[in-house]
């Protein structure tokens, strides 16, 4: 194997796409020539499975065992055979709770299942800085392959386990009272903001990591064999565990700082300049 590498991990938004949500024909064809050497892609996304896989398809990931870590490392599987590796999700009651919780702030919550994205009311919106509404939950829902089903109580309609729950909402807002909406779940939920407008929950002790630990140990990979590739803050485990970790041009200053090699932007094939300065026998 060059290099040594067996796998390469990605993040997504802000990593491998661009700011269109596209992967430039460069870091594909790039990716695509990895693979051809062997080398396992790892999508390690908040997203759900369904948001990931149109850019596992475009990556030809099926062909060649890929591996998709989703919501934050609550969930790895097998794109190809579709094999669980790891999962860990919340009781219905915390589920419940956490949702009877949300009612007391302006936020949108969202709870995905099966085919539909479940919310309390499909015309959420939020501002954007130059003035323009967003009508977010449908723009969740289209971009990660989901129909909206509007539920007026979720906290009574939810009775399955919950990988996630992603609060939308004003990101001005969010900053204000995050604390208090996180402060019921100290030491039993995790809650972080995953972008500005997005405030969300999973289990407790979810990490990109804890996913990748039990993923590779199944496919037989070690650390000192993988190179990650990172922009945010919830990308600095696995920046920081891989044996080379690269932090994209616009990625937060803590991943920039703790992360072996800074690279381009991600719409500026960051990725691909990283691949060819790095591991340059993968593409050759």
């Amino acid at each position: 194997m060059a290099a040594g590498i067996k796998a390469i991990l990605l993040d997504v938004d802000g990593t491998l796409t661009n700011d269109a949500k596209d992967i430039t024909p460069r870091t594909r064809d790039a990716l695509l020539k990895c693979q051809e050497k062997g080398v396992v892609l790892v999508l390690a996304s908040g997203r759900t499975a369904n948001g990931l896989s149109r850019y596992a398809a475009e990556l030809q990931m099926e062909r060649h065992g890929g591996v998709l870590v989703c919501f934050n490392g609550a969930k790895s599987l097998n794109c190809e055979t579709g094999q669980v590796y790891f999962e860990q999700s919340m009781t219905v009651e915390q589920g419940k709770r956490v949702l009877e919780h949300m009612k007391k702030f302006n936020v949108a919550p969202v709870v995905d299942h099966g085919e539909y994205m479940y919310v309390n009311n499909c015309f959420f919106t939020i501002t954007r800085p130059d003035g323009s509404t967003w009508y977010i939950l449908e723009y969740e829902a289209h971009s990660n392959n989901y129909k909206l089903c509007e539920k007026h109580d979720l906290a009574k309609y939810v009775d399955w386990r919950i990988n996630k729950i992603l609060n939308a909402g004003q990101p001005e807002y969010l900053q204000e009272v995050w604390q208090d909406m996180a402060a019921p779940f100290e030491g039993e939920l995790s809650a972080m903001f995953t972008a500005p407008h997005y405030f969300e929950f999973t289990p407790l002790g979810v990490d990109k990591v804890r996913a990748l630990q039990d993923t590779f140990a199944v496919l037989g990979i070690t650390p000192d064999q993988v190179i990650s590739f990172g922009d945010a803050q919830n990308d600095l485990t696995m920046i920081k565990w891989a044996k080379i970790g690269v932090a994209m041009g616009n990625a937060a200053p803590e991943v920039r700082e703790q992360a072996d090699y800074v690279t381009g932007s991600n719409n500026e094939d960051g990725i691909a300049d990283a691949l060819e300065h790095l591991v340059p026998e993968l593409l050759a």
